[in-house]
């Protein structure tokens, strides 16, 4: 196996291990309806503006301090939890979002093509940047192994743009948020953050500066932009920023100790982001009673909230009140029916109980969920269980062989798959896509054993 195969085997190991909800385990992928429905809002004018259909688009969250955002092959967009609780204010993000739009409609990924020209490669970096930050895990995250940075310092040097191209790319950037009427202010406050980090050592720069290189006549350009652009002075409405607000509190609040979020957001703090912090801080404290009067109170309030009530439904179920959390992501998903993780949640709920009925439910809303996104190893292991509960042996092993696949256990994929097509019928949908896993399980190992 070649150097780079090695390295990227270490992040597929590292990176396939993800949670449901938000997970406080560093690099770590986040999965939460609320925050990619935030992050979704706020790129989906600027993707439009740029002529990309947002639905080709795909935003991922990676739990690590560090400031950062990058894209890769297949038009995909990372952010890191450390650049979302860093901004103050929505502008940031959109600003930082529209600028990882210009790599994309400028094509600067091409040059990846010749960095994997080697098959193994080509694979793995795949299994990286394809799927990896889109997938779930059944058991919620993994520790880091101990080359976790030797991975990411290769991750960062992959995605590593030139000077050319980052300039080119904030061009872009400040054309779309001219074209959307947002302020690049947010953009120019980012960067004048990071401004004195291309003088520290590499090793001590921010991973936003390693792999977007920044320099003095990329800050004077923005600027000057922000001077003489008509949309300067166009701040996002007071409500964005309220969901904003949100968004960073609930980051803080799972991803911070229960301690720090309680220093930071103050009891007699009665902003509805103060609450909803210290609503998951004393949940992940174990103090579920303050838990719960913050979280009914937030519900009282704005009982048409879904996320409220996937919360406490979250809280509850977690806390081993299945028939008491039910009801609340039931309320979750009637309020928000086409989002996925509020289904999977439901689900989960539902298969737990194990009544006949709910395990129908639970296959209803999991076909549903898988609608919408197919890269969630949880949802198909929910799935195998469910359908194996109502008798359905064949498309049991099927979910397990997609499960399988999905996490890059290619054995057991491939048994799974060879299972499904004994018991399915001949030809079927379901042994047409089990004979598909297991050529592509087939090949995936034979290149794991070059």
């Amino acid at each position: 196996m070649s150097s780079l195969a090695a390295i990227g085997a270490v992040v597929v190991i590292l990176l396939l291990q993800l949670a449901l909800a938000l997970n406080p385990a560093e690099g770590a992928g986040i999965r939460d309806a609320e925050i990619e429905y935030t992050i979704r809002a706020y790129a989906s004018p600027l993707l439009r503006a740029a002529g990309l259909d947002p639905d080709d688009v795909s935003l991922h969250i990676v739990n690590d301090r560090a400031l950062n955002a990058f894209v890769s092959r297949g038009r995909r967009i990372f952010l890191t939890s450390g650049l979302l609780m860093s901004a103050e204010r929505p502008e940031q993000v959109v600003g930082v979002l529209a600028h990882e739009i210009g790599h994309i409609t400028g094509g600067h990924l091409a040059r990846l093509g010749g960095a994997l020209d080697d098959a193994r490669n080509q694979a793995l970096i795949g299994q990286i940047i394809g799927f990896a930050f889109g997938v779930l895990s059944k058991d919620g995250g993994v520790a880091a192994a101990t080359s976790a940075k030797s991975a990411d310092i290769a991750l960062k040097n992959l995605l590593r743009f030139s000077r050319t191209q980052e300039r080119s790319a904030d061009q872009v950037a400040v054309n779309l948020l001219d074209q959307t009427r947002v302020t690049s202010t947010g953009l120019l406050k980012f960067f004048e953050r990071l401004q004195d980090q291309e003088l520290l050592v590499r090793a001590r720069q921010d991973a936003y500066v390693v792999t977007h290189p920044l320099t003095q006549d990329r800050i004077t350009f923005v600027r000057k932009h922000v001077e003489n652009s008509p949309y300067s002075d166009n701040e996002l409405p007071e409500r964005v920023k309220a969901i904003h607000d949100r968004m960073v509190a609930k980051l803080r609040g799972f991803i911070n100790p229960p301690s720090q979020t309680l220093a930071e957001y103050s009891a007699d703090d009665t902003a509805v982001s103060a609450r909803y912090a210290r609503t998951m801080a004393y949940y992940r404290d174990s103090r579920l009673d303050q838990a719960l009067t913050l979280i009914d109170g937030l519900v009282e309030q704005a009982p048409k909230d879904p996320y409220f009530h996937e919360l406490r439904g979250q809280i509850l179920f977690e806390h081993g009140r299945l028939t008491e959390a039910l009801p609340a992501y039931e309320r979750a998903v009637k309020l928000s029916p086409q989002q996925p993780l509020l289904r999977v949640g439901l689900a989960h709920v539902q298969i737990e109980i194990n009544k006949p009925d709910l395990i129908k439910s639970a296959i209803g809303n999991i076909e549903q969920a898988l609608r919408y996104d197919r890269f969630m190893p949880l949802s198909w292991h929910l799935a195998a269980t469910a359908y194996g509960r109502n008798g359905q042996l064949g498309v049991s092993a099927l979910a397990l062989a997609e499960h399988n696949l999905l996490l890059g256990r290619f054995v057991d994929a491939r048994g799974q798959a060879n299972k499904a097509m004994r018991i399915l019928r001949a030809n079927s949908p379901g042994w047409i896509r089990a004979q598909d896993i297991e050529a592509t399980a087939k090949r995936a190992g034979e290149r794991e054993r070059r």
